[in-house]
């Protein structure tokens, strides 16, 4: 069976972009270790609730700065309502106990995934007092719907 010069080298370009592929592919498994390539950091889900990382949920304000420490749960965000200051860097420390989540603070460009076994960390800050929903944008089971949360940006007293 003859094969025309062009096929030929149509089948081995497609060749090549197949062996590119799947050597990036292992590459990207290898070197990231099948890990998120971000902040990794890792609790136990079923521990949640005792862990001192997570059990003063919450906005605290000190020197160090704003930081903001949440658990997801079906179907709810715990705290539910979160009071920051405007202008300054808040630090978002999050996880859940269960499932999946979402995390994001609508008009704005917070957002990130909440995964059972890791902490999720991002730092933002809020240039306009106000109040913004926060919901979850990960599908989370029948009632994904309703969860939500508010926080509540607030011009710093004097």
């Amino acid at each position: 069976m003859n094969v025309p010069l062009y096929e030929k080298l149509w089948m081995w370009a497609s060749g090549v972009l197949i062996v590119a592929f799947l050597t990036t592919v292992a590459i990207g498994v290898a070197s990231s270790a099948l890990q998120p390539p971000s902040h990794v950091e890792t609790i136990d889900p079923a521990k949640v609730w005792t862990d001192p990382r997570f059990t003063a949920r919450g906005v605290t304000v000190d020197s160090a700065g704003v930081t903001v420490v949440a658990v997801a749960i079906m179907f709810a965000f715990n705290p539910a309502e979160l009071r920051v200051p405007a202008h300054r860097p808040i630090k978002f420390r999050l996880t859940s106990a269960d499932v999946t989540h979402g995390f994001q603070i609508v008009g704005t460009n917070a957002n990130t995934m909440v995964v059972p076994g890791y902490v999720s960390e991002f730092t933002t800050s809020f240039d306009r007092p106000g109040e913004y929903l926060i919901v979850c944008n990960e599908y989370c089971g029948l009632s994904h719907h309703v969860m939500s949360g508010k926080l509540i940006v607030e011009e710093a007293r004097p």
